[in-house]
């Protein structure tokens, strides 16, 4: 039965995906927030499409912690494709860093340029990359958008404890900004690579805001024991 509503959910994941693709075409030569509107209704798909066929919810809680500061950034967990998508729900239009290789994929890589997503190239030492951070609060200081962050690097699955990337302490030094980390449990019903969804309920939870004013290895800890420890209560 579990493979069955995973071949339909799948099928009209993908399917949707393409379609609001194909419509949001005429939006890459108009401003980005219309690029930004079929972001967020994909995200409300998405949303829709787990309830409707897998009977899942995508419980969001500590939404007032959005509120409670004027500008932060998010640093996140990152189990699942689900997360790339559907942050766009609850948050203001967020700016994404990403692979520089996302941006290379057809059409795809075009929206992700249009939104204002900011690459890095991994495991080097190149000129964009030196300049990756001045260009992080270029961006911040020109869009009321709240930046995203993955400090694991990667996709990981529930349970796993990746150290998290050093990158993600230096944008809270940079940016002097309160970090709102996120835990979550995506990967223990949509895990990574699997064609097969699982029952249960998608939890994301935006915890208490971290300060600025750390060192960068005591906010890197202190970011990690919050998230993790978040995402032990969901097992």
């Amino acid at each position: 039965m579990q493979l069955i509503k995973s071949l339909i959910f799948n099928i009209f994941l993908y399917s949707g995906i393409v379609l609001v693709f194909i419509f949001a075409m005429p939006t890459l030569l108009l401003p980005s927030k219309f690029t930004l509107y079929c972001g967020k209704f994909l995200a409300h798909y998405i949303i829709l499409l787990l309830k409707v066929i897998l009977n899942t919810k995508v419980i969001f809680h500590g939404l007032e912690n959005l509120k409670k500061e004027e500008k932060f950034f998010i640093a996140s967990a990152h189990q699942s494709m689900f997360e790339t998508f559907v942050f766009q729900a609850p948050l203001n239009f967020p700016i994404f860093i990403l692979k520089k290789e996302l941006l290379k994929i057809p059409l795809f890589g075009w929206y992700l340029r249009k939104i204002g997503s900011i690459e890095i190239i991994r495991e080097t030492t190149t000129k964009d990359n030196l300049n990756f951070f001045d260009k992080i609060k270029k961006t911040l200081q020109k869009n009321n958008r709240p930046l995203l962050i993955f400090p694991q690097g990667t996709r990981v699955k529930f349970g796993d404890r990746t150290p998290f990337k050093k990158g993600v302490a230096r944008i809270y030094d940079s940016l002097k900004l309160p970090c709102i980390p996120v835990a979550l449990n995506s990967g223990k019903i949509w895990p990574k690579n699997s064609f097969i969804k699982y029952p249960g309920d998608i939890h994301i939870s935006f915890l208490e805001p971290i300060y600025p004013g750390l060192e960068k290895n005591i906010f890197l800890n202190t970011l990690q024991e919050k998230i993790y420890s978040e995402i032990d209560r969901y097992s």
